[in-house]
């Protein structure tokens, strides 16, 4: 009994694909919540109220753009390559002008440069 007691501490959050161990990926689920809370926000949130849903973004800048500052946060939304590192092409940007949600998106991102 112990020792299936530990056996199922040692597995929890793994699966068993025909007796191969395979773990749950933190990306997959990081994505999935990401694109879920991103759905749900709108325009003129502040920033702050984002960074609560979403949390910590996989990476950020910031610039003045006609006088106005610029925040752009990128969380990680699809995967393309599997090489423990996200980059850009991975994210979705969320732009704030003024501390205020504006859109997100590449086509957003994109327009501002």
């Amino acid at each position: 009994m112990a020792a299936f007691a530990l056996f199922s501490l040692l597995t929890a959050g793994c699966v068993f694909i025909d007796g191969e161990h395979v773990k749950d990926t933190d990306w997959e689920v990081e994505q999935r919540d990401n694109r879920a809370a991103i759905s749900k926000l709108e325009i003129g949130m502040t920033r702050e109220a984002v960074l609560d849903r979403l949390g910590t973004p996989n990476d950020s800048e910031a610039f003045t753009a006609d006088g106005e500052e610029v925040r752009v946060l990128f969380y990680r939304t699809r995967h393309t390559t599997s090489d423990g590192r996200t980059t850009r092409d991975e994210t979705t940007p969320l732009v704030f002008r003024g501390d205020r949600l504006v859109g997100w998106g590449d086509e957003v991102y994109s327009d501002l440069r």
